[in-house]
């Protein structure tokens, strides 16, 4: 197996990003603060090969707002049932947002609402997999990773209320 290499962005707009991958796929994009930061594996090695750099390209350029669907590849790890849904996230289109029922529905497992808001959860690969775009059924920001101002400044930024470059 190839091995994972890891950067960090410390000057991203939404705060500190942990990066890991290889070039089978980006594996890890981790907020730096919030609920859920995610330590570097001591298994990792530092990019210093550049292989997150196009990763690093693409953030860039849809934190300024010109991006609107990412093309680097993905390398998911979890479940059957988390790889399918985090798979469906990245269908929401950009700037649009879907409910936990509605990503059930979505997967035809419409009474896993409670099993979906915990893969949503559990998403490896934030921005990208965009779990910020799942929202309660009442249109209310619900948990996220990052934190509900982040989550609100992303979903902002695809709507074209800001920017955040």
């Amino acid at each position: 197996m190839d091995p994972l290499y890891y950067a960090r962005t410390e000057d991203s707009p939404v705060g500190p990003l942990l990066l890991a991958g290889n070039a089978h796929g980006l594996r890890v994009l981790s907020f730096g603060v919030g609920s859920r930061p995610r330590a570097i594996d001591p298994a990792w090695l530092p990019d210093t090969k550049g292989v997150l750099k196009s990763v690093r390209k693409e953030l860039d350029e849809y934190f300024a707002g010109r991006l609107k669907a990412f093309t680097i590849p993905l390398a998911f790890e979890g479940t059957p049932f988390q790889n399918q849904v985090w798979k469906e996230l990245t269908r929401i289109p950009y700037g649009e947002t879907i409910s936990y029922l509605e990503l059930a529905n979505r997967i035809k497992n419409p009474k896993a609402v409670r099993a979906v808001g915990m893969a949503n959860g559990a998403n490896p690969i934030a921005i990208i997999v965009p779990c910020h775009r799942v929202i309660g059924s009442n249109g209310s920001l619900t948990g996220f990773g990052g934190g509900l101002p982040t989550k609100r400044a992303l979903l902002e930024l695809e709507q074209g209320q800001r920017t955040l470059l």
